[in-house]
């Protein structure tokens, strides 16, 4: 069964048998605004398990190097044990929500150049931006891993940009966490869900990502339902 060594916001990590494995047990729970704002969804765990699980083996198909290992359950997945690097690296293809606030353009702006901004993970701090200096001197991560952690968001921006077109759907921003491996193998970690990705329905703009919860725009789970369903079919048309 394991013991429980981390409890997040969406997610708990579990030991298991082999220390260089993970169970994730993905929780029915939403939140907003760093843990401030905090519900109960039924059914929202299930579907981001498999959104997640449908996204990291694509993109490992794809080269993309991950910590995914495979879905055991509605509600669990096998991962590899990884040192997390502190940092979120936020690609944004669309203005929208922070960016817009600080910058004062025009929401839904479609950027020539997917804008990168790079964040300290950390809660208590509310999450600060964070430059390529600032990381060197804390030692969070060294030059040549800053380099490959963008070299492959740069490529998953590509891809998934792609993938959610297919599914009628506009991948406006999106947040990445990455690890290393224990013989120092960077990959990308955590998980690709409308949590942690802003989706915009391509013909009528409809959000279909947390900001439905966010901005209490309405009930959750069917919104991540039809994410699912338009992301599965996107795929089969792949095949």
């Amino acid at each position: 069964m394991g013991e429980v060594i981390y409890t997040g916001k969406a997610k708990q990590m579990w030991s298991t048998d082999d220390p260089e494995v993970l169970r994730v047990v993905y929780m029915d729970q939403a939140t907003a605004l760093n843990g401030k704002k905090k519900d109960q969804i039924k059914g929202k765990g299930q579907i981001n398990n498999e959104i997640s699980t449908l996204v990291f083996e694509y993109l490992a198909e794809q080269g993309i190097k991950t910590h995914f290992i495979k879905k055991l359950s509605p509600t669990e997945e096998l991962v590899h044990k990884v040192e997390i690097i502190p940092l979120e690296a936020v690609t944004r293809n669309v203005a929208t929500g922070h960016f817009v606030t600080r910058f004062g353009v025009k929401d839904g702006q479609v950027f020539k150049t997917p804008v990168e901004e790079t964040y300290y993970k950390s809660d208590a701090l509310d999450d600060p931006f964070i430059n390529e200096s600032q990381t060197l001197a804390l030692g969070l991560a060294t030059k040549a891993e800053l380099t490959e952690i963008w070299e492959l968001s740069r490529k998953t921006n590509q891809l998934l940009t792609a993938l959610f077109a297919k599914a009628d759907l506009t991948l406006v921003d999106f947040k990445l966490e990455f690890g290393r491996l224990s013989d120092g193998t960077l990959v990308l970690a955590d998980e690709f869900s409308p949590d942690n990705c802003r989706l915009w329905d391509k013909k009528t703009k409809a959000h279909m990502d947390k900001d439905v919860y966010r901005q209490d725009l309405g009930e959750l789970t069917p919104v991540y339902e039809e994410v699912l369903a338009r992301l599965q079919q996107a795929l089969e048309e792949e095949k």
